[in-house]
């Protein structure tokens, strides 16, 4: 099995702009979340982005006047940011999202982990720890907004089978395997050039999370929650 980073790098990473629909889409999606969700610069104007990947949350952020530190463990993806931000306030940092806080010297303003970057984490006990570092480097008032796919309730015999995305080219699909707390991703990708197809293959793990106890949790740790919800399997 390939570790998150390994899976991002030998595969993932390549199609990952491509699979979701291009750049320009996603970003506009999250301009219309975050006008959607008021959330605009109002104390630090520095907000975290942990799992940013090429930008689709980061960008907006920046054009909303935030100062952006955007958190990857895809140099890859980092490299796509860079390259897209043209002279927007962003600032890349490659590494594994529990160790964020060390790279601040300041309190910031907010902090977003948005896609399926939660899932990502080996498990509920690393998930807690990083709620807890969020909670300490927020100013006061500042906000924490998280969006993660619903993989708790496993879907069955044929229906594991998920065609991704494909083109001319390119064919992307995958196949779920669940387990107690987590589900395995088996990513198979097949790509022509010209005229003949090459297949690659990757899987790695993804931490199965309800909805309800990172409610729980967040509580705990003295969050004040202002939306939960599951809209067709995506938390926010």
């Amino acid at each position: 099995m390939a570790s998150v980073p390994e899976h991002y790098e030998s595969l993932l990473s390549g199609f990952y702009t491509w699979m979701s629909g291009g750049a320009s889409p996603k970003i506009e999606e999250n301009r219309q979340f975050f006008a959607m969700h008021k959330i605009v610069p109002r104390l630090s104007k520095t907000a975290v982005d942990l799992g940013s990947g090429p930008g689709f949350q980061s960008i907006p952020l920046a054009e909303k006047g935030f100062k952006v530190i955007s958190f990857d463990l895809s140099q890859k993806l980092l490299d796509e940011l860079e390259n897209s931000k043209n002279q927007l306030d962003i600032i890349t940092i490659h590494d594994d999202i529990v160790n964020f806080s060390t790279h601040l010297s300041n309190p910031v303003e907010l902090i977003v982990c948005m896609g399926d970057t939660l899932t990502h984490l080996e498990s509920f006990d690393k998930a807690d720890s990083l709620f807890k570092e969020v909670h300490a480097v927020l100013e006061k008032d500042g906000r924490f907004v998280m969006t993660f796919r619903d993989l708790t309730t496993p879907m069955k015999e044929l229906d594991r089978f998920i065609p991704v995305k494909s083109d001319e080219n390119t064919i992307f699909t995958c196949f779920l395997e669940y387990e107690n707390q987590h589900v395995k991703v088996h990513d198979l990708v097949y790509t022509k050039d010209n005229g003949v197809w090459t297949f690659k293959k990757s899987f790695y793990r993804k931490l199965r999370i309800p909805m309800e106890w990172v409610t729980e949790r967040l509580g705990n740790i003295g969050f004040q929650i202002e939306i939960s919800e599951n809209a067709r399997g995506l938390i926010t």
